[in-house]
């Protein structure tokens, strides 16, 4: 079996692969390969090596350089989710905590950015249309980055087609159908995260074919360089989002496909004993897990690092977290509770307060269901008197001392001020969830007597302890019911009009949910007088890193797994490849001008018909080997089967890995998650040109099998029969290479039409009229001022 990489290059002249190889890396770009003790040189050496690629490279740079950087200063306003990015940069250079579900090393890159051109951070991005101008703000520096990491994902996308072996047809194709794609080019030259995560996920996989390339000299420097590297690159992605870990998956099998051919005893280069493939192992294990996963903890100590003073984050962590960052309310604001005080209870998520007023529930809902036609309990969003509730002891104390202390553990009682009554919860229904317990109040007769077991609640402070006692602010906590073990919860429905359209308060029994946590605000009771009224400067404290990590990456996770809500232009995986609509990021209604989010339809549908093409052949090639014949080694040549299988199979591989795992995500999703895949699906376009015209195979492999066997039998008899068969070798190698040319130039010329009748909607610049709006809705594009 062949180990497993990116772009296996075939060997002219050498040996098929063993069928069902799995995908596998490069081999030298000079086309030299050790087979045993032999080294067979590519007789293509200096094509592949030669001032082509060179220019090439240098001109597809350039290219990548002006489409990315032009008039990149235009819109001068904020753009889309500039709003977030931007204001993440800013709250950076002010030191100021925010939460975000991507890791932080994009936005780390934005910051410093802001600090190379003395940015203070004082603009923070409210609102779409903000002029940049007007508050002066170093836009274009910011924009610059994004630019600068799309140009070289560009340059890097033609490295991996040299490096791999491919013709130079093949990797101008590759490269070009991404230097003119509108998508990546729209979605990074804005202050977005995603020209980083491309552009790190593409620096993976060029890495990792260096690394394969040197399969055969293990363990030298050189060896070390490229894994290691190749563990960095992927630490950028994963450290960027989260989506990165589908590039592990990518450069995780080809290692997985590597190590298992590593393990073959009857490899050509010689069987490895046990101890040196445990080498080879952790030495894999330790650059592409290890490595990456110490860069990543490195950016989130930045981050805690950087961000130290209170700020919008604040409320997305835990009380003790937060009494870590300076000027933070829990800091400043904490007061201890005692029994009989009076205080306010909002709820963290929807910062609804605990409310009650003397309208009663219905006899029944709409729903038919009955009611128990208890006194309303519901949350309500503005400060009120009606908010107020006074905490009681489930038992009175002995000595009627007003000073005992409320902690963490203890079951009490809450009095509702307004009307005298007692909060209760009892096996009634709740109006919206039929699961779900009744909130209600009984009087303070009924609390004492029959009732009192329904009226207390357990008091449990997060992450409390023993003899923890209870603060304003800082005591986070979940109210259970005792008996039922229900935990008050709240949600963002409203109640009908019978309720005045308050929230609805009812019991969880899902204990666990986060959504299940209220906080004291405030003890209206407290006289100004008191000792507890003054405030006294409390020193930050501190909070080991692995915890504080480890908190943040529950909150992450939790908060992006909850992106669940709909929004206008978001889209599906399957309207991607076909590039079915796209997303409005910008609009000018003076000028007429937008820029809208959308690709290249014309690059983006060649793509993904040759996605299905690759998918056509590998089956045909299978059910053809199925029936005994041999077509691709012996139609194409020697090593055909493995260059399609290894090299192109890698790339399609990198495809799917970066596509089909959001078939199974609930969240939000919007058409420039494809844009990883996208690149990955311009590798095997150019890769599959190179396949049907047979370039390699016509310069250096046998005829195909009708007019080799001619060939060899004339072979042997005659040297000037094999100066001619050599010579037409040659001249169909050269035909293949010019037909290749051919339809490279054909395809990006209509690939750069594409490019340049959307340009309009990618630069944001000129304003199109109506009819000419109209002209580019090909498919479902909704498109601004079309009417």
């Amino acid at each position: 079996m062949s180990s497993p990489s990116p772009s296996a290059v075939r060997h002219r002249g050498g040996q098929s692969s063993k069928r069902g190889s799995t995908p596998t890396p490069s081999t030298p770009r000079n086309g030299t390969a050790d087979h045993g003790n032999k080294t067979i040189q590519s007789a293509k050496e200096p094509e592949r090596s030669g001032w082509g690629y060179k220019a090439a490279l240098v001109l597809i740079s350039a290219l990548a350089f002006a489409t990315r950087f032009w008039n990149l200063g235009h819109p001068n306003e904020v753009v889309f989710d500039e709003v977030h990015f931007g204001k993440f940069a800013s709250y950076y250079l002010q030191r100021t905590y925010f939460f975000d579900v991507h890791p932080p090393f994009g936005k780390l890159l934005f910051a410093f950015v802001g600090w190379l051109v003395g940015y203070d951070g004082h603009f923070l991005f409210d609102n779409i249309g903000d002029s940049y101008i007007t508050n002066k703000v170093p836009y274009v520096a910011f924009r610059a980055l994004p630019a600068l990491l799309s140009t070289l994902t560009v340059t890097t996308v033609f490295q991996i087609m040299w490096e791999s072996g491919y013709s130079l047809p093949a990797s101008v194709l590759a490269a070009g159908l991404v230097l003119f794609d509108n998508g990546q080019i729209g979605q990074t030259r804005l202050i977005l995260l995603d020209a980083t995560l491309i552009f790190s996920m593409a620096l993976s996989i060029l890495c990792y074919i260096r690394f394969y390339k040197l399969r055969y000299t293990p363990f030298t420097r050189k060896w070390w360089k490229w894994l290691l590297l190749t563990g960095i690159s992927l630490s950028c992605v994963i450290s960027t989002k989260y989506v990165g870990l589908f590039t592990f998956v990518t450069i995780g099998a080809a290692v997985v496909a590597d190590l298992w051919g590593l393990l073959d005893i009857n490899r050509r280069q010689g069987a490895l004993s046990l101890p040196q493939f445990g080498k080879h192992f952790l030495a894999r294990l330790f650059a592409l897990t290890v490595v990456p996963y110490f860069f990543y903890l490195f950016w989130f100590q930045v981050h805690f690092a950087i961000l130290t003073k209170s700020g919008p984050g604040d409320d997305f962590m835990t009380p003790e977290f937060q009494e870590t960052l300076s000027d933070n309310i829990m800091t400043l604001q904490s007061v201890g509770i005692d029994y009989y005080d009076t205080i306010t209870i909002r709820h963290k998520e929807t910062k609804t307060y605990l409310h009650s007023h003397p309208d009663r529930y219905p006899l029944r809902y709409d729903d038919g269901r009955i009611s128990s036609q208890g006194q309303q309990v519901t949350g309500y969003p503005h400060n009120d008197t009606n908010n107020y509730w006074q905490i009681l002891p489930s038992e009175q104390f002995s000595d009627g001392d007003l000073g005992h202390h409320v902690h963490h553990g203890d079951l009490v009682q809450l009095r509702h001020m307004g009307t005298d009554s007692i909060l209760l919860s009892h096996d009634v229904a709740s109006p919206y969830y039929p699961t779900n317990q009744e909130f209600t109040t009984v009087s303070l007769e009924d609390a004492n007597g029959d009732r009192h077991n329904d009226t207390l609640f357990e008091l449990r402070i997060e992450n409390g302890f023993e003899g923890q006692e209870f603060k304003t602010m800082s005591g986070q906590f979940k109210l259970v019911h005792f008996p039922s073990k229900v935990a008050m919860w709240t949600h963002t429905t409203p109640l009908p009009e019978w309720a005045f359209q308050q929230a609805e308060i009812n019991g969880n029994k899902n204990l666990q949910q986060t959504s299940n946590i209220w906080y004291a605000e405030d003890i209206p009771s407290l006289p100004s007088d008191s000792e507890r009224s003054v405030k006294t400067p409390r020193k930050v404290k501190t909070m080991p890193f692995w915890k504080k990590y480890l908190e943040l990456q529950r909150a992450m996770f939790f908060h992006n797994n909850a992106l669940t809500s709909h929004h206008p232009y978001a889209s599906n995986p399957t309207q991607w490849p076909f590039l079915l609509r796209g997303v409005s990021f910008w609009t000018q209604n003076d000028t007429k001008e937008q820029i809208y989010f959308l690709g290249n339809p014309i690059g983006w549908w060649i793509a993904s018909s040759l996605l299905a093409v690759f998918v056509g052949i590998v089956g045909a090639d299978q059910l053809s080997q199925r029936r005994g014949i041999d077509a691709l080694d012996e139609l194409w040549g020697p090593g055909t089967r493995s260059h399609l299988y290894n090299s192109t199979g890698f790339f399609f591989i990198a495809w799917a890995s970066h596509y089909i795992p959001f078939y199974i995500m609930g969240r939000q999703l919007f058409l420039h998650h494809y844009l990883p895949a996208h690149l990955a699906s311009t590798l095997v376009t150019g890769a599959l040109v190179e396949f049907v015209f047979n370039i390699e195979s016509s310069g250096q492999n046998d005829f195909p099998q009708s007019l080799s066997s001619d060939a060899k039998a004339k072979k042997k008899s005659s040297p000037g029969t094999e100066r001619h068969h050599s010579a037409v070798r040659q001249r169909l190698g050269q035909q293949s290479l010019m037909a290749a040319w051919i339809a490279t130039g054909v395809i990006m010329t209509a690939v750069i039409w594409g490019w340049w009748f959307f340009a309009p909607l990618t630069y944001g610049t000129p304003g199109l009229d109506t009819a000419q709006i109209n002209a580019r809705k090909w498919l479902g594009y909704d498109l601004h001022f079309a009417k």
